[in-house]
């Protein structure tokens, strides 16, 4: 066995653990390449927050078999753990997989069984002779995020809430934290592989540091423990930007914004999931607070940020939503102006209390709802952008001159509130002889001149 690939489906814990395989892998000694290279290995890292999901999940693994035949399918991540018809281990010739094909359920055994399957193919003798694992290995702390401009850093996971739509307390139940130190540790080694922007992630991201999501649970109401991560990590030396993924209303505190308020590489940008606007709907939901203690967040939040971006998601068609119930939603997004809203339309995931819940919402009216958040959604982003024309902001650059001077396409980088900003072509010629600065994962001072469709158009 010398090469692999992965293919990595959901969100960004996922594609955090595929960058860990990948580390591994090559700690092994094997190459990666392409899909299309007919590798020797095969990951493909799944995930089944929705039958959507679950279902493309399904058929790259049937891709994957069908594509590459003689070669070595792993397949783990959320999926294994509730399709409980896939065995652990390999298959063999059944349920129509390969049989080269493994099933890896649980997500703490990624490590150790990668190292039995591969030291079971390598055709390095030295690796041959040891193929049974006495120890659970770790997946390895990154050193890189290869192929990403941003880079993802996984502080914590597991999920015990359960909300009434969501399966992840059933795919990952084990609530767990990620030391401090090594959180650094692996921060300042993603910073000195080049990488300006670190996204902190996890599962339930406010939990940090908690042996529960449930806030009932929890020693005090607060937790200001991922301030003082928050904290640690902005102190790092030429960590240029550090941005947070979802938080919960209640995950706002003054400690919190505090800290925002004293790191200026921290972004000002707030991920903060709503899903509805409705007392009633969130009740159902068993969501952890209501709607004027988000909107009091909101304003927290305003008060103490200039003009952050508040971006959030919302769960159109819940059961139960009235017209009523989908107004509020609407007033509610108007109120706050969210920078962008994420629209997902209610479709049932078997194994969730809400899967049964009668009171369904007819699909046609679903549409309906969905397609007037997404035109608000539209029209509030512009709304959001517009404030900011004129002005200079600060880029980190995701594409640059050399990948782009032969393609329609323009550079591009994202501001520091996460709206893409799309650098004029016509450069002048000052300009493109500092081309080391026009490189990609750069940081770059523009004027921000013209709002447009999909961005920002600005000159350096």
């Amino acid at each position: 066995m010398k090469t692999f690939s992965i293919v990595t489906l959901g969100c960004k814990v996922n594609q955090y653990e595929s960058q860990q395989i990948r580390q591994l892998l090559e700690q092994f000694g094997l190459d990666q390449v392409e899909t299309s290279d007919r590798p020797d290995l095969i990951v493909v890292n799944t995930c089944c927050v929705t039958h959507t999901a679950s279902a493309k999940s399904r058929q790259y693994i049937r891709r994957a078999q069908k594509f590459s035949p003689e070669a070595v399918i792993v397949v783990c991540g959320c999926l294994p753990t509730v399709q409980t018809c896939l065995p652990t281990g390999n298959i063999g010739e059944i349920n129509g997989l390969n049989k080269n094909t493994y099933i890896i359920k649980n997500h703490q055994d990624i490590a150790a069984e990668l190292n039995r399957i591969v030291k079971g193919w390598s055709i390095n003798s030295n690796l041959n002779r040891e193929t049974n694992i006495a120890f659970r290995p770790e997946l390895p702390l990154l050193t890189s995020f290869k192929g990403h401009t941003r880079a993802f850093l996984k502080v914590q996971d597991g999920c015990d809430g359960y909300c009434s739509y969501c399966i992840v307390p059933k795919t990952r139940p084990l609530i767990q934290s990620k030391p401090l130190e090594k959180v650094l540790q692996e921060a300042k080694a993603l910073v000195e592989a080049g990488h300006r922007e670190i996204v902190v992630t996890g599962v339930f991201l406010g939990a940090y540091g908690q042996n529960t999501v449930r806030r009932k649970n929890w020693p005090s109401s607060q937790n200001d423990k991922l301030a003082e991560l928050l904290d640690k990590l902005a102190q790092i030396p030429n960590l240029a930007r550090i941005r947070l993924s979802s938080l919960e209303p209640a995950d706002v505190s003054q400690r919190l914004l505090d800290t925002f308020c004293e790191h200026n590489n921290i972004m000002p940008h707030l991920h903060l999931s709503l899903q509805s606007g409705s007392d009633a709907i969130l009740k159902r939901m068993c969501r952890q607070y209501t709607v004027e203690e988000f909107r009091d967040k909101v304003e927290l939040v305003k008060s103490r940020l200039d003009r952050p971006a508040i971006t959030t998601d919302l769960i159109v068609g819940f059961p139960g939503e009235t017209d009523a119930d989908f107004d509020r939603t609407v007033d509610l997004a108007r109120d706050v102006g969210f920078a962008k809203m994420h629209v997902f339309s209610f479709s049932p995931r078997k194994g969730t209390v809400a899967a049964s819940m009668q009171d369904t919402v007819d699909n046609k009216v679903i549409k309906k709802r969905a397609k007037i958040l997404r035109d608000l959604d539209f029209e509030m982003s512009l709304n959001f952008r517009q404030q900011f024309i004129g002005e200079t902001a600060t880029i980190l650059l995701e594409t640059c001159l050399t990948t782009v001077k032969n393609s329609n396409r323009r550079p591009c980088g994202r501001s520091d509130r996460y709206f893409m900003v799309y650098l004029e072509t016509c450069l002048t010629s000052a300009v493109r002889k500092t081309q080391n600065i026009m490189k990609k994962n750069g940081l770059m001072r523009v004027k921000l001149v013209k709002n447009s469709e999909n961005g920002v158009i600005g000159q350096p």
